[in-house]
């Protein structure tokens, strides 16, 4: 899915030379998590704001297309509630996670984790399909991402980028939010807390500190918080969303027209 920072460095990915000997070889077997996503059907999820999760990505080629591609899947998404801690990601079990032990058990050229991270609307509508167990936790696919031809998908801090997604979500009222406006008029709500593998802070001490949590906050910038007095619903125009990173690696999603029904 994405609206969350993530750099997918797949230059194991690209293919090798075909000799003559290889090329008559049979093709490698498809990787098990590539069709995940068919048949997946669209699920809403309830009391999500501060759930805490972990995204993983499998880059892999697929055969029959032969481009870069990255199913998703997302520990907050399964076929069971999120638990009454709304940590469905503890510690211990991703710090226990083998990426390169999953990517040959499931035949891709690399996994990559994305979080931990702390999300932040209050519901979701979301297309989820296959549900598989990594390391004890569970986690839904709810996207594959097509990648570059370098393999990599990495927005630089603070630049906009669109993403496809068929999804929804929202931040209820009377939930409280962190705010940025920018020199162009432009409202982003923060989407995705970064706590990482060694969390530096906790949602509230960042926004108690505000700008100054950050090394380079961007000139002309202004950080805001606020309790909604109103709901804020995202449903992008053409599924066609338009997000950004920060440089803690917190995903911003664009408010107003084409994005949200208003600007908070």
């Amino acid at each position: 899915m994405k609206t969350m920072k993530v750099a997918l460095l797949m230059t194991a990915l690209m293919a090798a030379p075909v000799t003559g000997s290889f090329a008559k070889e049979a093709p490698p077997a498809e990787p098990k998590v590539l069709r995940d996503g068919d048949g997946a059907k669209s699920v809403r999820f309830e009391n999500m704001h501060q759930t805490r999760f972990i995204e993983l990505f499998f880059g892999t080629k697929d055969p029959k297309t032969g481009k870069l591609v990255a199913p998703c899947f997302n520990t907050m998404y399964t076929s069971k509630k999120p638990p009454a801690s709304k940590d469905t990601s503890p510690q211990a079990l991703v710090k226990s996670l083998d990426l390169e032990k999953l990517a040959k058990e499931y035949g891709v050229a690399k996994v990559m984790l994305n979080g931990p991270k702390i999300w932040m609307p209050d519901w979701v509508e979301i297309k989820m399909g296959k549900e598989r167990d990594f390391s004890g936790m569970k986690a839904g696919w709810v996207a594959q991402l097509n990648l570059p031809d370098s393999g990599t998908i990495e927005g630089a801090p603070w630049k906009p980028m669109q993403i496809a997604r068929d999804s929804k979500w929202a931040w209820t009222k009377g939930t409280k939010v962190a705010l940025l406006d920018d020199p162009e008029g432009n409202t982003w709500i923060l989407k995705g807390f970064q706590l990482g593998l060694n969390p530096q802070q906790t949602w509230q001490e960042y926004l108690a500190k505000g700008t100054a949590s950050y090394k380079q906050f961007p000139a002309g910038w202004k950080f805001r918080v606020k309790t909604l007095e109103q709901d804020v619903i995202e449903i992008p125009d053409n599924n066609l969303a338009t997000i950004m990173t920060d440089e803690l690696f917190h995903v911003w999603d664009k408010t107003g027209p084409g994005m949200t029904n208003y600007k908070p």
